[in-house]
């Protein structure tokens, strides 16, 4: 899954950059309103926005009201040090799918990150499950007929990025942008590597491909 991180303060912008990384996220890291705004316009492939308000050149609340505007329907994050209810309030009613303010605790910024991006795939329950496969995207815990199944980072991103919207077909440039930041190097095989070796663990039905589109997982 594909991540814009917003934030002009580089401390706390490098430690939440290394929390999504090691999570296995592609994350784009800006530092100002205008960067973002730009960064937004450009891309269609971003799965969530973590948001800072107090930014420089463009305030975070104009860079959301933006995004609504031109029917931006990306999950926003807002990640602030403005405790104000009335600012709270505000972030909520220009568009902001959910709300935590700094200092936060890095473990529930994570949490909240997996219930919004459950939330825009339209699924509740926390836990995807296929015939004898179930996938735990809270653990990254796979489990084939109850047995456990390591996959690598990549492979997880796939999956990830697949099951997350089951029954629509992504191509494979839709895929490499979910895997992929901007500092990413991309190979032009790497998605039909992940999916071979996905289709080796997991089995050869969850994963489908339809000819000259893309792949899917079945919607359930």
């Amino acid at each position: 899954m594909r991540l814009l991180l917003v934030e002009d303060d580089t401390m706390i912008g490098e430690v939440v950059l290394d929390l999504l990384r090691a999570e296995h996220y592609a994350v784009d890291w800006v530092k100002d309103g205008e960067m973002a705004d730009t960064a937004l316009r450009q891309s269609q492939s971003y799965d969530l926005v973590l948001l800072d308000l107090g930014l420089p050149r463009k305030d975070g609340l104009e860079v959301l009201r933006s995004m609504r505007s031109r029917k931006d329907r990306t999950p926003v994050l807002v990640a602030t040090a403005r405790d104000a209810v009335e600012q709270r309030i505000a972030g909520l009613d220009a568009g902001a799918d959910d709300y935590v303010l700094k200092p936060y605790d890095l473990d529930e910024l994570l949490a909240r990150i997996r219930a919004l991006l459950r939330r825009a795939a339209g699924r509740g329950e926390p836990i995807f499950e296929y015939n004898a496969i179930s996938i735990n995207p809270a653990t990254r815990e796979v489990l084939v007929d109850g047995a456990a199944v390591t996959l690598s980072a990549r492979e997880w991103a796939v999956l990830e990025a697949l099951i997350a919207r089951p029954g629509v077909v992504l191509s494979r440039a839709q895929l490499e942008e979910k895997l992929y930041s901007w500092r990413d190097e991309v190979s032009s095989n790497a998605v039909e590597v992940y999916i071979h070796g996905l289709r080796k663990k997991l089995g050869s039905e969850l994963i489908q491909n339809v000819r000259g589109v893309g792949y899917m997982v079945p919607k359930l």
